[in-house]
C-alpha cells in the first residue's frame, strides 16, 4: 500500500496549558477520545481541515484529531477502496461525493448518517449526491462548484456586450471579441482535462430538454450519439473551432495560461469550472476581479441554468471504534461554525451546502455570479453526480473532437463505447 503522510498538529505552550487547566477541572473527564481523519493533500484540502479540526477541539478538549493525507487521482482512489477493503481505514475520511461514492459500496462499508439530527442543516441538492439505497452517508466539505464560462467584465463593457443566455448569443459575443482584437473563447489543451469542459457543463441543457435522461442514460436506454440534446456537448467544441474563435496555440496553452488569458483582458470568454477562480486569486489575482462568470448557454433562454459540481463528503466507516466522537465532528462542520472555520482557511469560491451559511461580502464579482444561479434555483448536479456512469476516456475524446481529429458525431459514438465498458465493470442492468 503506498504510505500515507500523517500530520500532526503542533500546540503552543499557552494552549495546552489551557487545555491541561481544562482538563483537570472539577467533574471533567480527563480521557480524551482520538480520531484518525485521512483527507486530500491538496493544499486548500489541508488548510480547511486543519483548521476545522483546530476550532473543533478548542470547544471538545476531550477529542483529539489526527490528520493524514493521500494522494489524488487514482492513487487515492486506491489507497482508499483498499483501506476500506482491509477493515484499516480511518475514524473519518474525506473523497468525492457522486459516482466516484457510489464506488466505495457505501451500504456495504459505511455508516449510514440519515437519521442524525444536523443532517437537517444539509442541502438536499447535496444529500442527493451521497445517498445510496435511500440512506445518506455523507457530510460535505468545501463549497459547491459551477461549470460555464469565465469571462473578462472589461471586455464586455468595452464593447457593450451582455450576458448570454442562449448558443447564438454566446457566439455572437464571441465573434465581436474577435474583431475587436481579443480571442472569442480560450481553449487550453495543453492541460487536458480542461477539454471537458465544454461537454460536462453542458449536462444542465440536456437535462432540461430530458429531464428524464440520467435515469434513462444510467438503464443503458439513451446513446450520446443518438440523443439530439447530449451530443450537443460535443458539437459545441466543434463548433467554435470551426468558426476560429479559439485561441491559435490552443493545443499546448495550460490551465494556468488561460487563467491570465482571461484574468488580463486578452480574450473574452474561457469555459471553466469555478475552481479556476481560487488559482486566478493566487497567480494573477490584479485581474481578479476583471472576471465574471455565466453558465453555458443553451438553445433556450428561458431554460437557462447551470451545471454544478457538488463538493467533497466526510464519511465515517464502519470499523470505527469512536462513533459518538465522530457524530460530534460531523455535527460541527455542517453547522455555520464549521463553514466559518473553513472561511478562516480559505476564500471561499463558492456556495456553502449547509443552510444558514453565508459568504462574506468581499467574495469576487465571478462567486457573486455563481450564487444568482445557486440562490434561484437553477441549477442540476452535473451527470457524474447523478449517474455512476463516466466514461474514463472522455478526457481524450472530447481532446480530438476539440483538435479536429474527430467530428462530434465519432466522438460522441465512442464515448458510447466508452461508458457502456464502465457501466458493465459496474454491473448494470441494460448494458
Amino acid at each position: 500500500m503506498t504510505a500515507i503522510v500523517t500530520r500532526r498538529r503542533l500546540l503552543g505552550a499557552a494552549t495546552l496549558l489551557a487545555m491541561s487547566t481544562a482538563l483537570t477541572a472539577p467533574g471533567f473527564a480527563q480521557d480524551k477520545t482520538t480520531l484518525t481523519f485521512l483527507t486530500s493533500q491538496s493544499s486548500d484540502v489541508v488548510k480547511i481541515t486543519e483548521n476545522l479540526v483546530k476550532r473543533f477541539e478548542e470547544a471538545n478538549p476531550d477529542i483529539d484529531i489526527v490528520l493524514e493525507t493521500r494522494p489524488g487521482g487514482s492513487e487515492g482512489d486506491n489507497i482508499i477502496k483498499t483501506r476500506l477493503a482491509t477493515g484499516e481505514m480511518a475514524d473519518l475520511f474525506q473523497y468525492n461525493s457522486g459516482a466516484l461514492f457510489q464506488s466505495l459500496s457505501p451500504k456495504r462499508n459505511l455508516v449510514p448518517l440519515t437519521a442524525e439530527p444536523f443532517q437537517s442543516d444539509v442541502l438536499d441538492v447535496f444529500k442527493s449526491v451521497v445517498t445510496a439505497e435511500g440512506d445518506v452517508y455523507g457530510v460535505p466539505m468545501q463549497t459547491a462548484m459551477g461549470g460555464g464560462v469565465l469571462y473578462n467584465r472589461n471586455v464586455y463593457e468595452e464593447l457593450g456586450l451582455e450576458i448570454p443566455k442562449t448558443w447564438d448569443e454566446f457566439i455572437a459575443n464571441s465573434e465581436k471579441a474577435k474583431a475587436a482584437g481579443k480571442i472569442g473563447v480560450v481553449q487550453s489543451f495543453g492541460t487536458t482535462w480542461t477539454s471537458q469542459v465544454f461537454f460536462l457543463a453542458n449536462y444542465y441543457n440536456v437535462q432540461a430538454a430530458e429531464p428524464d435522461f440520467a435515469a434513462k442514460f444510467t438503464a443503458g436506454e439513451l446513446k450520446f450519439a443518438t440523443d439530439p440534446a447530449a451530443i450537443k456537448g460535443f458539437e459545441r467544441q466543434a463548433d467554435i473551432l470551426a468558426r476560429g474563435l479559439v485561441n491559435e496555440d490552443y493545443a499546448a496553452t495550460t490551465w494556468t495560461q488561460g487563467q491570465g488569458l482571461i484574468a488580463n483582458g486578452d480574450a473574452a470568454h474561457y469555459p471553466m469550472l469555478t475552481s479556476a477562480i481560487p488559482a486566478i486569486r493566487a497567480d494573477y489575482p490584479d485581474g481578479l476581479n476583471n472576471v465574471g462568470f455565466f453558465a453555458l448557454p443553451g438553445d433556450s433562454a428561458e431554460q437557462n441554468g447551470l451545471t454544478t459540481w457538488m463538493p467533497a463528503a466526510i464519511y465515517v466507516p464502519n470499523t470505527t471504534s469512536n462513533l459518538d466522537a465522530v457524530k460530534r465532528f460531523l455535527a460541527f462542520v455542517a453547522s455555520v461554525d464549521g463553514c466559518n472555520a473553513a472561511i478562516e482557511a480559505v476564500p471561499p469560491a463558492g456556495p456553502f451546502m449547509v443552510n444558514g451559511c453565508a459568504l462574506p461580502d468581499d467574495v469576487p464579482p465571478s462567486v457573486k455570479d455563481l450564487l444568482a444561479y445557486f440562490d434561484a434555483g437553477n441549477i442540476t448536479p452535473a451527470l457524474e453526480f447523478v449517474s455512476p456512469v463516466k466514461g474514463p476516456s472522455l478526457e481524450q475524446i472530447t481532446v480530438e473532437v476539440g483538435l479536429g481529429s474527430r467530428t462530434p458525431a465519432e466522438g460522441a459514438a465512442l464515448y458510447d463505447e466508452d461508458v457502456k465498458k464502465q457501466a458493465q465493470q459496474l454491473g448494470l442492468a441494460g448494458w
